[in-house]
């Protein structure tokens, strides 16, 4: 009868329940007002007229869209006080623009300088894009090694500076930022004269001098002594950290310059001249007869202008008009500079500039700071506690995990942080504590219980127990509440007008490997897994890495032999012979096949491969698009940051089909609207790589359709890694305003959780 009565009420319960997706259409409305209850938006389309006016002035006027993102983030920062404002817009939406507008509003309102700090690659496109949208900006570029003397510059005019009527930009390389001094060991060296029997205990031998060498504190004399108070000999100084005298605190440490010895006045003018193209260092030389080095290095220092149209002293040109086209164009991407100096620009403006000097600062490609230890993480927090008022861009907020979030919002809002109850931690001098309590609060942490049955003993059978604890993937609906929508504009490249954008669509290709390939790997599989769990009971972690990489490598690069190897015990774990010579593999020829008929479309492609240092992919794939008629280049980290994109334009000009690099290489900055194609032949771990590569070509200005293709071997560890990317991307674009419609997509058989699948019926 009991049993009669549950069933009952359970299949009343049942009946009464709602599907999720009934819910959200009945009641989407109510639940949309009560977040807006809850979180009242700070902006909601009612613009400002002074700061549209502002807009309505600049030389580029930016989309309506890109509009409402400026006065979005101009009313967080300027009417709502707030410290940082995030533009999390997608690639291709402008970003760069909109910064530049929004600067353009806050010097309205009485923000002069705006610090830039960008991609060493997009330092000069930063320049040309400022000087083409703003009148009468002044733009400075701190990227060379003479960054330091221009903040010397800007520090000895403190006092007595003429403002300049209209904004000042300066903008700041993200390498040069955290590029600080090299230093040595510096101290003096005491010695000691002891006397001492030849013979010990026998006072009765002979003696001698022994003379005893220490190190010692150069002012004072003090001799250094370790830990255990003994005196350090000079070849025992420690020279991994800086120390200081303890008796009278003189630094026992000393900046010097890096690299070679410094270079003399005719050198660095002749250097300066080679980077101009058809000049060679005979060409410079006599020039520099001719001219002398000062009036040479005054004009590319100050007016490159004036140097292109040096004359002789007949009055003729010196160069030709070839020679000055091509100068001028590569003024687009360069800037002469004679300084030698190596001190950190970050340090130096941390210690000789006024708090407030800079007013606002402009964090490009933001979503590169949220490393905990790294050096460019930590500079750029320095500069954000040095300004007014932050702005941050990026296009992948995060990539995947809670702690991705939290150390950037550490750099740009600590107040805000501190509130909440992330401290410090002042006895271990780090943030990890704080960075675990927001994991566990918002982020996804999973504890792991290995449990092992030890010897018997007497009584009893002994077991022990081992947790550990483990990040994974996820990002709670009150962290992005809290954390993400009261700070951040989000832009999508749909939402910026009909007719804008081409069509993009993502397409995941599953290949089959060969017999023999298959064959082969799995039996490299099994070696390299057994290997790995004897490896793993032990308490071995090293061989975690080398398995990975080693079977997701394999599959693509199996043209060579594989030997894998302990990374310790140097160990053979696994022989692989080469099995495929000159022909292509099944993954290449799908490569080929897709280059061919976008080929036939009158259409460009990129291939990407993460391949390209021991295990070097690309020039094999070269090869193999040539043998089919096909013309390719392979960009390579060779190629200087800053020049990268006149290459690929230099690339297009001779006709190329087929441009391979690492999509590293390319994945921020770059329009690369020429290659309406995309295959990537492996995806690599990184979600904002993966993100920003895939949309080198879906930006403003392509008018052609967008396919991206990834390819991966079935039955291999490269699908499981496509399925975590999915997973990781799930997340990534959950804090982005988005759900994910990608290609990978079809590999996330986690399925949604309740929030994605609330939000999904919420956006549609």
């Amino acid at each position: 009868m009991n049993a009669v009565v549950e069933a009952l009420s359970i299949e009343e319960e049942t009946q009464d329940a709602i599907p999720l997706t009934q819910f959200v259409t009945d009641f989407g409305d109510d639940l949309l007002n009560a977040v807006s209850r809850q979180n009242p938006p700070v902006y909601t389309g009612e613009s400002n007229p002074h700061r549209d006016a502002v807009m309505e002035g600049l030389i580029r006027k930016p989309f309506p869209a890109q509009r409402d993102v400026v006065q979005a983030v101009t009313r967080l920062l300027m009417d709502e006080a707030e410290k940082a404002a995030i533009i999390n817009a997608e690639m291709g939406t402008g970003k760069t623009m909109m910064a530049i507008a929004a600067a353009a509003v806050m010097y309205a309102e009485g923000f002069q300088r705006s610090l830039v700090v960008s991609p060493p690659h997009l330092v000069y496109k930063w320049r040309r894009e400022i000087l083409e949208t703003i009148p009468n900006a002044r733009v400075w570029v701190l990227n060379g090694p003479d960054t330091i003397r221009k903040l010397l510059q800007l520090r000895a005019v403190l006092d007595h500076a003429t403002q300049h009527e209209g904004p000042e930009f300066f903008i700041l390389g993200r390498v040069r930022m955290r590029m600080g001094s090299h230093w040595k060991p510096a101290f003096a060296v005491r010695k000691q004269h002891i006397r001492q029997h030849t013979e010990e205990g026998n006072d009765a031998s002979s003696t001698f001098v022994k003379t005893l060498a220490y190190a010692s504190c150069p002012s004072c004399g003090t001799v250094v002594k370790d830990g255990d108070s003994e005196p350090v000999e000079p070849g025992r100084f420690k020279s991994d950290r800086q120390q200081s005298c303890r008796q009278c605190g003189e630094r026992l440490w000393s900046l010097i310059r890096p690299g070679q010895k410094q270079k003399s006045r005719n050198e660095l003018v002749v250097e300066a001249m080679c980077q101009l193209p058809t000049i060679g260092k005979k060409t410079a030389q006599r020039l520099i007869q001719n001219f002398g080095e000062d009036l040479l290095s005054g004009m590319l220092e100050d007016n490159l202008y004036e140097f292109i149209n040096l004359m002789d002293e007949n009055g003729d040109l010196v160069f030709s008009d070839r020679q000055a086209t091509r100068m001028e164009r590569a003024m687009a991407s360069l800037e002469i500079s004679f300084g030698q100096g190596g001190f950190q620009p970050t340090e130096f403006i941390k210690r000789y500039l006024p708090d407030g000097y800079f007013d606002l600062l402009v964090v490009d490609e933001g979503h590169e700071y949220k490393n905990d230890g790294s050096a460019q993480g930590q500079a750029m927090g320095v500069l954000a506690n040095k300004v007014r008022k932050v702005l941050l861009l990026t296009g992948t907020l995060m990539g995947g995990y809670a702690d991705d979030l939290f150390f950037l919002l550490w750099r740009i809002m600590p107040q805000r942080m501190i509130e909440d109850g992330y401290r410090y931690n002042l006895k271990s001098g780090s943030l990890g504590t704080a960075a675990m309590a927001f994991m566990r609060e918002h982020g996804i942490l999973k504890d792991i219980y290995k449990e092992t049955e030890e010897k018997n003993h007497r009584t009893a059978r002994g077991k022990r127990i081992s947790v550990r604890t483990q990040k994974a993937p996820g990002f709670g609906p009150l962290g992005v509440a809290r954390y993400v929508l009261p700070f951040t504009a989000f832009l999508k490249l749909k939402e910026i007008g009909d007719n804008i954008l081409a069509p993009y669509h993502e397409h995941f290709t599953e290949v089959a490997m060969t017999d023999v390939q298959a064959e082969r790997y799995q039996d490299l599989e099994t070696k390299l897994t057994s290997a790995l769990k004897d490896a793993l009971r032990s308490g071995d972690n090293s061989l975690l890495g080398v398995v990975l990489n080693c079977l997701l490598a394999w599959p693509d690069t199996c043209f060579r032999e594989e030997v894998v190897k302990h990374p310790r015990t140097r160990q053979l774990l696994a022989f692989v012979p080469t099995i495929i010579g000159g022909e292509p593999a099944p993954k290449e020829s799908e490569m080929v096949r897709l280059c061919k008929k976008e080929k036939d479309r009158g259409r460009r492609v990129l291939v990407y491969t993460t391949y390209t240092g021991t295990r070097d992919t690309a020039a094999r794939l070269k090869g193999l698009l040539e043998v089919e008629g096909l013309k390719a280049a392979v960009l390579r980290a060779s190629v200087e940051t800053s020049r990268r994109e006149d290459w690929i334009s230099d690339q297009v000009e001779r006709g190329v089909d087929v441009i391979i690099t690492n999509p590293e290489l390319v994945k921020t900055g770059l329009d690369l609207l020429d290659f309406p194609t995309i295959v990537f032949m492996q995806s690599g771990y990184n979600v904002y790589t993966l993100q920003q590569a895939a949309r080198r070509s879906w930006r403003i200005g392509q008018k052609e359709p967008v396919d991206v293709y990834f390819l991966g071997y079935s039955g291999s560890a490269q699908m499981a890694c496509l399925s975590l990317m999915a997973k990781k991307i799930a997340v990534s674009q959950s804090t982005s305003g988005d759900m994910p419609d990608t290609g990978l997509d079809v590999l996330n058989q986690d399925g949604d959780s309740i929030e994605v699948a609330l939000a999904k019926q919420l956006l549609n």
